[in-house]
């Protein structure tokens, strides 16, 4: 896929998660184009994205190209442990922060919830990650799963694609409204683990067909 097209996605993308009511004022997406080599959405709100060329990040930069988001290093992090990630959605899903300032861990109780993994990690340092040092301990805390909640500061997935790392984000906040509703009125029960193997394997398909009702939302 050509870095065009790849703009095209992320622009695509920011607006998607703009509607979803995923993002506000800040959040970021990036992509891999190369082994070392990231390209990344600007540092202004994900709703307004209009194409074009999108900064570059070198995976092993010391400094931040002034274009980007000063959390760009979360992204060079993952990608330099995830030779397997090919996306990284940054957002802020409020059900999801509701979860993480009540202690509540994310677990499937739906088919869906399982394209997330068996149990959400969370990052419990809430500072901003702008500095190299946090991004990789919560490279750290992510480790081989697809989704991180950071407590106080929204939550990262990703994906071998960008659809799939911004399907797996909706995912993500979908469970947190879910896990939000049972919470009161009993213990949180997660599928099996059989039957959670079984929607895992359903992934790839499931997550492009989330990709495109995101994309056709109404913005």
């Amino acid at each position: 896929m050509s870095t065009a097209s790849i703009a095209d996605d992320l622009t695509r993308a920011g607006h998607a998660l703009d509607a979803a009511g995923l993002v506000t004022a800040f959040g970021h997406v990036s992509a891999r184009i190369s082994a070392e080599e990231l390209i990344i959405t600007p540092p202004r709100p994900l709703g307004s994205l209009a194409g074009g060329e999108f900064p570059r990040l070198s995976i092993s930069a010391a400094e931040l190209p002034a274009d980007t988001p000063r959390e760009a290093w979360l992204h060079a992090a993952i990608a330099a442990v995830r030779p397997d990630v090919g996306a990284i959605c940054r957002a802020q899903p409020p059900a999801v922060a509701a979860t993480a300032a009540l202690g509540i861990p994310l677990v499937p109780l739906h088919g869906q919830g399982a394209l997330v993994g068996p149990i959400v990690p969370i990052f419990h340092n809430s500072r901003l990650v702008r500095e190299p040092g946090i991004a990789r301990e919560l490279a750290a805390g992510l480790g081989h799963a697809a989704a991180l909640v950071l407590r106080g500061n929204g939550a990262v997935t990703v994906g071998a694609t960008i659809a799939e790392a911004v399907a797996r984000m909706w995912i993500l906040d979908e469970t947190a409204k879910l896990t939000l509703a049972v919470a009161p009125h009993g213990p949180i029960r997660p599928l099996p683990a059989e039957e959670q193997a079984a929607w895992a394997c359903t992934g790839a398909e499931l997550l492009n067909r989330i990709w495109h009702h995101l994309t056709a939302l109404p913005r």
